[in-house]
């Protein structure tokens, strides 16, 4: 049961007379707990609405739309409080984290709802077989799942939590009820890699094609690890082995299937100081939102957008602009820089990328930057007429970065407008160029 916050003005539940504080008990029969409960069973053309309201019981009859909302608003947005994760993984960056920051950002999420409906990975530890039973149930298709190891006992030690063990047989569960997933593996130094990533890469290619995409990506390693597990980085060496080994999977995966299955994302590329593959390689960027072709996509779009310039935009008109960036893509944003310049000589655009104090030297993506290091970092630096700073780099709202400041005041203390930017080509051109 869930109680009802608002009603929207006008809305079918406002004209069937449906008030703000009832405790909506169920729909058709079906008790609601949650956003996916709700949203599932009200797909329906005729509901019935079983409510209490003090000391009364009550049942409201709606006719509607199948997919048509009714108007009802609740306090949260999942209608329920978030799942706390409970595992301990050796490489959580959250544990990771200095303290003194928003209380907001030492939450760990592990919250299957999400995983549906934002696309967040989730560790399945914390599910319930009745969880499970809902799922298949309503069908609920793509899980992205957090899975790190398929062999249970080093899963159990990397995520220090005995549920840890039970996820092949959950995953075969769901693949056998046609729910598709896509899946990560944080690489950890001495752990995950080597024959432990093959058996990996082989158990969830057994599980195709419900098992949709997988991920390699390494673990991000902050200088405030005290007390955690001694993880260390991979090397350059050790990042092309893994490349290669991935790749050498995805080949043969490839010749029997079609697809390539595992891909690393672009991090390891650039620590291995390998080019980025071609836009072929990566087929349907089905793992883009885990930096996986991230860098493609962008180059690519960016090239498409250069044959229009000059239909977009002045090109001779004076422009004097700075970008930021992590280390990690510093160069590649000075490769697009570079040509963007080419074409208009009244252009002048400087990268600086930004050397992360905040988290420690091996934290070089662009996402992870404070301002407190690009404040520092670009002190008396000539800026020209505005700053462009990666998107990524602030929270979902746009208005604070990790370490607490914000954006404006960023742009007060260097004397700059500051603008973010998305990792599209299209949006980086405009940026500079509006």
């Amino acid at each position: 049961m869930v109680t009802i916050q608002s009603i929207e003005k006008g809305s079918s539940a406002e004209r069937a007379g449906i008030l703000p504080g009832d405790i909506l008990l169920s729909i058709n029969g079906h008790d609601i707990a949650d956003v996916l409960d709700y949203r599932f069973y009200l797909a329906e053309k005729q509901i019935d609405l079983f409510i209490h309201r003090g000391p009364e019981l009550l049942t409201f009859s709606i006719k509607k739309g199948v997919y048509d909302d009714i108007g009802l608003e609740f306090a949260t947005y999942l209608m329920d409080k978030k799942q706390f994760c409970r595992n301990k993984c050796v490489f959580c960056f959250i544990d990771q984290l200095p303290k003194g920051m928003r209380e907001t950002l030492y939450f760990k999420d592990d919250d299957a709802r999400l995983s549906f409906l934002q696309g967040n990975y989730i560790t399945m530890t914390n599910m319930s077989k009745r969880d499970i039973d809902r799922i298949i149930e309503m069908h609920i298709s793509p899980i992205n799942i957090s899975v790190h190891t398929t062999n249970p006992e080093l899963r159990v030690k990397m995520m220090k939590n005995p549920a840890a063990a039970d996820l092949m047989p959950i995953m075969r569960r769901l693949a056998k009820a046609g729910i598709r997933m896509n899946c990560q593996l944080v690489i950890c130094r001495d752990l995950n890699d080597g024959e432990e990533l093959e058996r990996s890469m082989c158990d969830l290619g057994e599980l195709y094609p419900m098992v949709e995409s997988v991920s390699v990506v390494p673990a991000g390693l902050t200088c405030h690890r005290e007390g955690l597990y001694p993880l260390v980085p991979h090397t350059k060496v050790q990042c092309r082995r893994i490349i290669e080994q991935v790749n050498a999977f995805g080949d043969t995966f490839y010749k029997k299937n079609g697809t390539r299955l595992i891909y690393c994302a672009d991090e390891l590329y650039v620590k291995g100081e390998l080019p980025i593959p071609d836009a072929q390689y990566y087929e349907s960027y089905l793992q883009i939102e885990n930096g996986v072709g991230l860098m493609r996509s962008m180059e690519d779009e960016f090239e498409d957008e250069l044959m229009y310039l000059s239909n977009d935009y002045d090109l001779s008109k004076p422009r004097d602009v700075s970008i930021v960036t992590g280390m990690a893509a510093a160069e590649y944003i000075r490769g697009l820089a570079v040509r963007l310049m080419e074409r208009s000589s009244t252009l002048k655009i400087r990268v600086y990328p930004i050397q992360n104090v905040f988290f420690g030297e091996n934290i070089t993506v662009a996402g992870l930057l404070c301002g407190c290091d690009i404040r520092d970092q670009l002190m008396g630096k000539e800026l020209g007429e505005k700053l462009i700073i990666p998107a990524v780099s602030l929270r979902a709202a746009r208005d604070v970065f990790l370490d607490g400041m914000t954006p404006g005041e960023l742009s007060q203390i260097l004397g700059v407008p500051v603008q973010e930017c998305e990792n599209q080509g299209a949006e980086l051109i405009s940026a500079i160029l509006a």
